[in-house]
């Protein structure tokens, strides 16, 4: 598949002073936010969209938290964000939202899932390949608790594992759970 490239430009955020660039495939445009310079084995979190959480701060989920984390510990010590454009684990955002009407029923977000005829994660991980290549970077620190992510890349060395603890709320401490105890997430 061919992947377009956006030129590199500033974004002072809130969270520090970062570079952005944009990878598009297909019509998935996929963001690198990262601080410079990269160093040889940087801190990378793959991060996959979550309208509801990361733009309107949903307390269903933890994402918003997560990437905020991400951001402040990449600011401090370096590395990129890989915004991955894979609304509610890949199954887009009017699915995701039917999955939240049935989580509001009483099933679970893999329940939800496999009500709506998915798996309980669609997402794929070649993109993250292919701009860590781009970037030049063979090593990373892996910013996740999703032991599935550190599975899904190829061809990088992931020389670190570093969790990304966050607290839960009322209204995630299910879907934590879930994730942890079905899922194999290790916080």
């Amino acid at each position: 598949m061919k992947i377009e490239i956006s030129d590199v430009a500033n974004l002072p955020s809130r969270f520090g002073n970062f570079k952005i660039q944009s990878f598009k495939e297909g019509i998935k445009e996929h963001l690198v936010i990262f601080k410079e310079p990269l160093h040889v084995n940087p801190l990378v979190r793959i991060h996959s969209e979550c309208l509801t959480g990361d733009t309107i701060g949903s307390l269903k989920c933890d994402c918003r938290d997560q990437l905020e984390f991400a951001l402040k510990m990449i600011e401090k010590e370096g590395g990129m964000v890989i915004y991955l454009r894979q609304e509610g684990r890949n199954i887009g955002l009017l699915n995701k939202v039917n999955a939240y009407a049935l989580q509001d029923k009483g099933f679970n977000t893999i329940e939800a899932n496999h009500q709506l005829g998915f798996k309980a994660d669609e997402r794929t991980y070649e993109i993250v390949e292919f701009i860590l290549d781009y970037f030049g970077i063979k090593s990373i620190q892996l910013l996740t608790n999703n032991p599935r992510k550190m599975e899904g890349i190829k061809g990088i060395t992931i020389t670190k594992r570093v969790p990304v603890v966050i607290e839960s709320n009322s209204f995630n401490e299910g879907y934590l759970k879930t994730k942890k105890e079905q899922m194999g997430h290790l916080y």
